[in-house]
């Protein structure tokens, strides 16, 4: 099937011709005919499927030159400024031969620029739900001639809190609007969504693409079990051995990125981070050298790099086991596209060896349990790259002749072979030589003999309350109603700082000066040393176990 059969008129066929695409993805071909004919749409759709175009083709299919006022005529609501940049690229790049009119609005760039656009005119904006929310309250945002609303990964904007938002959101559209919304997961508070919002929906239900049977799966997946001491080390000689061409590696606090960045940079590699305390410029400075390959190691937090696309990303590292096992499939959804390999490594601790049972059976996939390379595999990794670089030289033929009289000259005193050698190992010293690493403990034997758990088992020590998974914990946050606070300012401080999914945080109680969170029991700590030093809506926050004073918190 080709984008003309699906009914795309010829200028967009053109520009995907243009761009290089032959053919519509699995989800292109099911969701881009009913979007259309004006339908609404439920889908379900892991990273990597092609859903943006999916959404994005049609919309700019019934945008013409004739119709278009100064007020949008459709809303792309998006989780992160990141997403907003992508998504309005592409429909820049789709309907570059239509002259669309597309305007991201996100927080973290001037608001004047934004002001200026939305005076002139636009066809299609493109949001965060807190930047689109303020927008709507200054009464620079109409949304009264909206005719098609996308709620773009649904999954992660409810994990982030703006629930709320979007409610607020829809009050100001009309109901005769079209409907997309497009989740990666569909847990029961995306089908309330669905049910409030969406109108007799075509619902569609893609997955990454299948590997046919008889092949490798395009995304090699394995976990190193490593004690929290040794996981930089741990990580470093992972990736001397990998060798990435472009990674990603997922930390869950900003410390843990900045800290980890220093290492990897100290240990040779061209490391960048990326988080929640930067601002919109220092992103952009860090993505434009992750693409034009300067730098190939994104250490990031998982807010900070939701909606990446990044098309010469190889690796996905783990540093932690994430603590929802839908935010590994989400990570993970990152390598392995477009018929390329990919390869998911996971760092954990053998306390944790049970939340990667839990991903397991998510992904209906085991984890094969990796032994840590030891210094002589190290050795012997980079040995055979500095074969490679020499034999790469030697084929290319690299201006050899000038060192002929070096060799000649040398000759007359030293056998050819000792010259070679001697060369051999200045060319292996310039590229890192040899190292001098005390070997790391592998658990990975430690994990395989461990016994397994009958489900009664593992029901009771939850039950329990001890070790992984028991129990939850309230926090005490010292603002409240006085300061505006709401449940969503709480829910994104501990998922951008703490890297703890919304899926984990409980109730939340809102007073006048205060504020009560659930968090499970073992993140507790995690949440409380994450959040000491930042702030919720510009201030200060003190964070600590309800009933406990600072100097009293339990260790």
């Amino acid at each position: 099937m080709s984008f003309t059969d699906v009914g795309l008129r010829s200028e967009l066929v053109k520009a995907l011709t243009d761009l290089g695409y032959e053919e519509p993805t699995p989800i292109q071909r099911e969701a881009i005919p009913p979007i259309l004919a004006g339908r609404d749409l439920l889908g379900q759709a892991a990273t990597g499927t092609g859903k943006t175009a999916a959404f994005a083709l049609p919309i700019l299919q019934w945008l013409t030159v004739e119709d278009r006022g100064s007020k949008p005529a459709a809303l792309v609501l998006v989780p992160t400024r990141e997403l907003a940049e992508q998504v309005s690229q592409a429909f820049h790049r789709y309907g570059r031969e239509l002259g669309v009119r597309v305007l991201p609005i996100y927080g973290g760039q001037p608001i004047g620029r934004q002001l200026q656009a939305l005076q002139r005119g636009v066809d299609v904006v493109v949001a965060t739900p807190g930047r689109a929310l303020d927008h709507i309250s200054r009464g620079t945002l109409d949304l009264s001639e909206i005719v098609t609303v996308v709620l773009d990964e649904a999954d992660e904007m409810l994990d982030m809190g703006f629930a709320e938002d979007i409610e607020a959101i829809f009050d100001e559209i009309s109901d005769e609007r079209q409907t997309v919304l497009f989740s990666a997961t569909v847990p029961a508070r995306i089908g309330a969504i669905a049910r409030r919002y969406l109108r007799d929906p075509v619902r569609i239900e893609m997955g990454r693409q299948e590997t046919p049977r008889g092949e490798a799966p395009k995304v090699r997946q394995s976990a190193y079990m490593v004690s929290r001491a040794h996981k930089p080390a741990a990580l470093g000689r992972i990736l001397d051995v990998e060798s990435p061409t472009a990674a990603i590696v997922f930390c869950r606090t900003r410390e843990e990125v900045d800290q980890l960045t220093e290492t990897l940079n100290g240990r040779g590699y061209r490391a960048e981070p990326l988080h929640g305390g930067m601002s919109q410029e220092q992103r952009d400075r860090v993505m434009g050298r992750l693409r034009s390959g300067t730098a190939d190691l994104l250490i990031a937090t998982d807010v900070a790099a939701r909606g990446l696309d990044i098309d010469l990303l190889t690796h996905v590292v783990n540093y932690n086991v994430p603590s929802a096992p839908e935010a590994y499939v989400h990570r993970i959804g990152r390598v392995g596209r477009a018929g390329r390999e990919g390869v998911a490594i996971t760092l954990a601790e053998p306390r944790e060896h049970r939340m990667l049972k839990a991903i397991e059976q998510l992904t209906k996939q085991r984890f094969a349990i990796e032994k840590l390379p030891t210094v002589a595999d190290l050795r012997t990794r980079r040995l055979e790259m500095t074969r490679a670089a020499l034999q790469e030289s030697l084929l290319a033929g690299d201006r050899l002749e000038q060192f002929r009289v070096v060799i000649e000259s040398l000759g007359d005193e030293f056998d050819i072979v000792d010259i070679a050698l001697a060369a051999v190992k200045l060319a292996h010293e310039s590229g890192g030589g040899e190292i001098d690493e005390q070997e790391i403990p592998d658990h990975s034997e430690e994990i395989n003999r461990r016994p397994q758990r009958s489900e009664p088992e593992r029901r009771a020590g939850k039950r329990a309350g001890r070790g992984d998974g028991g129990g939850t914990t309230r926090l005490f946050f010292g603002l409240g109603r006085r300061a505006n606070v709401r449940p969503q300012d709480l829910v994104g401080a501990i998922a951008n700082e703490a890297g703890l999914s919304g899926r984990n945080i409980g109730a939340i109680e809102i007073a006048d000066r205060f504020s009560l969170v659930e968090v499970p029991t073992e993140a507790a700590d995690k949440v409380i040393d994450a959040l000491r030093n930042s702030t919720i809506k510009g201030k200060r926050v003190t964070v600590r176990r309800e009933g406990f004073s600072a100097a009293k918190r339990p260790r």
